[in-house]
């Protein structure tokens, strides 16, 4: 199915813009975990199985598994996902941008290894750079645009011609990259201003809204300026705030009640 339907049908089916990040830190894991064997995928797998029906989607961080050696526990736990709960996208988090030879190669690894259906992508090599990953119209190509971190303005904000750069490159992605209807943004909650001028240059466009929890992001900002006129629109993104809410046996279940309480905050303020 296409990244964009099964995206449009979890924000029904589960009635939530949640997007739960899996990024595995085993510090952090609960004691019982931290040195058992397979201890990456079992955590991640059951934040997964605890939460499937509260988001509509799912985001695991390639880094955070590529430096603990641990890219096979990321197939098996995208193949858990598609096998388990088949109604919940995932979008692996991975900044590709290279020269078009090498993109086709980054292509391959999102889409044939890791069998996700979608990838963040970095645009600042320009279109052909992304070209490989447009060509798949059935998969979601999520794109940087005015990033969560404080250090995001260095270039994103600078002025080109009139407008900061970041509107330059939605404006790009919206008017001449999404012929397949399959792009994406990533705007950050930390700066729901600016998240707003881009929802006006983009229209209905998805957007990706890392920076809730940890970040600071504030929910009903982010709502009053990014959602659509049908309320959905948004991936609200929150990582180390549910994966980590609690630290004993239970973790799953208080993985859960976040996930939840996120799910719920989100929805009061999208209908109020």
């Amino acid at each position: 199915m296409h990244f964009m339907q099964s995206l449009q049908q979890a924000w029904t089916r589960n009635d939530s813009l949640v997007c739960v990040g899996l990024d595995p830190e085993p510090a952090k894991f609960p004691a019982h975990l931290r040195d058992a064997p397979d201890a990456v995928f079992r955590f991640c797998a059951a934040i997964v199985d605890a939460t499937a029906d509260l988001v509509c989607a799912f985001k695991p961080q390639i880094a955070h598994f590529a430096a603990l050696r641990a890219e096979d526990a990321l197939e098996r736990l995208i193949a858990h996902i598609h096998d388990r709960h088949p109604g919940v996208p995932v979008i692996l988090d991975a900044k590709r941008g290279d020269i078009g030879s090498t993109a086709q190669h980054y292509a391959s690894e999102a889409f044939e290894r890791y069998r996700a259906d979608a990838v963040t992508l970095n645009p600042y090599l320009g279109r052909d750079s992304i070209q490989p990953f447009l060509d798949r119209a059935d998969k979601g190509v999520i794109l940087l645009c005015r990033t969560s971190n404080p250090g995001g303005a260095d270039f994103q904000a600078l002025d080109c011609g009139g407008k900061p750069l970041y509107l330059r490159v939605a404006e790009t992605v919206a008017r001449d990259w999404n012929a397949h209807g399959n792009c994406a943004l990533v705007t950050g909650a930390t700066w729901p201003e600016e998240l707003g001028q881009v929802r006006a240059a983009v229209g209905d466009m998805p957007l990706l809204v890392p920076g809730i929890g940890a970040q600071g992001g504030d929910v009903a900002a982010v709502l009053r300026h990014g959602r659509t006129a049908a309320g959905t629109g948004l991936l609200i993104s929150s990582s180390r705030a549910i994966l980590y809410a609690g630290h004993g046996e239970d973790f799953a279940a208080a993985a859960r009640a976040a996930a939840s309480e996120l799910r719920d905050a989100i929805n009061r303020g999208r209908r109020g």
